[in-house]
């Protein structure tokens, strides 16, 4: 495995560390209350901090097909939910959450920056960065 590759892995294992990290910060220290999809987001995320992390250590590539899937569908669902948050008609129309709406906002920063923002931010990353990991593993074996 080249070092591109496995600078690459430890990216992804840290961008999902991060997130699983903010995600309880924001949780059991802010004592924001997750909607529903926050929870979706999160079923998502935190196995990728194990499975990429194990991964690393193996020094597996062939993980980047599993990330490029769960970061698909956490990516949707994240940009989903901000869809939620910042579309009059998505926030309008939004289906029931639970106890907690999933239009809400506890954070803002800028005026954009919001938790699923973050999240989906950290989904795209992994999804780019197993693009890229996909592509030079093909390139090495040329």
């Amino acid at each position: 495995m080249s070092k591109k590759i496995e600078y690459s892995m430890l990216f992804m294992w840290v961008v999902s560390l991060v997130a699983m990290m903010g995600s309880l910060f924001f949780s059991e220290v802010m004592k924001y209350e997750p909607c529903t999809f926050c929870w979706y987001q999160r079923i998502l995320m935190y196995p990728l901090v194990l499975i990429i992390g194990i991964a690393y250590i193996q020094r597996n590539a062939q993980i980047a097909v599993t990330t490029l899937v769960f970061s698909c569908i956490g990516a949707l669902v994240a940009l989903y939910h901000y869809g939620m948050q910042k579309i009059p008609f998505l926030h309008d129309n939004a289906i029931a959450c639970g106890r907690v709406p999933c239009t809400g906002e506890y954070i803002n920063w800028l005026g954009f920056i919001t938790i699923p923002f973050l999240s989906l931010t950290a989904f795209v990353l992994i999804f780019i960065t197993s693009i890229f990991i996909l592509k030079q593993g093909k390139k090495e074996e040329m």
